[in-house]
């Protein structure tokens, strides 16, 4: 998937992300990597410093620099590879790496929630704005599924009771790093197609996205490396399972079980892939085969009776 901002790697030393265009400070960013320094998290880019200049007397930030992690490609290639390959080994790794980023993340203050949306009402306006800019035979078949979709995004509806936390908002495989020595989470931007969302969300938000991802990258297996798809279908479904019992059992490691809300999971799940689909109306047209291909696999006629 494209990036938003521009990353210039300098001298092999540091990279330069260019935030386009420049926002507006505060920016959670600048104080997230300074926590996580703080917490004792290092699987991610060393943070060296925030370029920002003063416009009208406010301040924007220009750019985040950060060090350069050699020989580092993102998920969207060595998960790619993983899939091609049906190996799922990375997966506890990258449930244990999203584990102790919210552990990390968690120790933050968490303001106290002002007026906003519940997470039911963005689900259904997240289903309304796909349906409304899925056209031809995807839109159509997508209007056949919306009950079935929205019977799971019902869930939402009870009262979300569990912690909230700072996120990364915007996890998935594409933010995850391998390189030479390890794995490294990337971008706590936010999610830039999410106008207004709350930075301070349960952390199965994060969750839901990073495992909708490993689904994305079984379609991108079947796109563009004519993996089967019975067979792709199945090494998603082994590495989400690792990636959650991993998660899971982190969290359970460090007292810190009630971070996760597992009931939340899968309706965000719904959610994202409905995201997903508004992300490739608005800006990605040839994207739309990867969330398409995983809610076809979700929603085959003997599952929605």
């Amino acid at each position: 998937m494209d990036q938003t901002n521009y990353s210039v790697v300098v001298d092999e030393k540091v990279v330069v992300k260019w935030i386009t265009p420049p926002v507006p400070l505060p920016h959670p960013t600048p104080e997230v990597f300074a926590h996580l320094v703080e917490a004792g998290f290092n699987d991610t880019a060393p943070p060296y410093a925030a370029l920002t200049r003063a416009v009208d007397g406010n301040e924007q930030l220009l750019a985040l620099v950060t060090g350069y992690l050699p020989e580092a490609r993102d998920g969207w290639e060595w998960c790619v590879d993983e899939a091609e390959a049906g190996a799922t080994e990375f997966a506890p790794v990258l449930g244990r790496l999203a584990a102790d980023l919210h552990l990390a993340l968690a120790t933050l203050p968490v303001p106290a929630l002002g007026a906003t949306s519940t997470a039911a009402a963005r689900a259904e306006a997240a289903l309304a704005e796909a349906l409304e800019l899925t056209d031809g035979e995807d839109g159509a078949w997508l209007a056949t599924r919306t009950p079935a979709i929205r019977r799971e995004l019902a869930a939402l509806q009870a009262p979300i009771t569990g912690p909230r936390i700072m996120i990364h908002g915007d996890l998935h495989v594409g933010q995850i790093l391998r390189w030479r020595d390890g794995y490294a989470v990337i971008d706590f931007d936010g999610n830039p197609t999410v106008t207004d969302a709350d930075p301070c969300q349960p952390a199965a938000r994060d969750v839901a996205q990073l495992t909708t991802s490993i689904e994305h990258v079984a379609q991108v297996a079947i796109r563009r490396r004519d993996a089967d798809p019975v067979a792709a279908a199945a090494w998603a479904a082994k590495a989400r399972a690792g990636l959650l019992a991993a998660y899971k059992a982190r969290l359970a490691e460090k007292d810190r079980p009630d971070l996760l809300d597992e009931r939340l999971v899968r309706p965000f799940e719904v959610e994202q892939e409905c995201r997903e689909l508004i992300y490739a109306a608005r800006h990605l047209p040839r994207w739309r085969y990867a969330p398409m291909g995983v809610l076809r696999t979700w929603y085959q006629e003997e599952n929605i009776t």
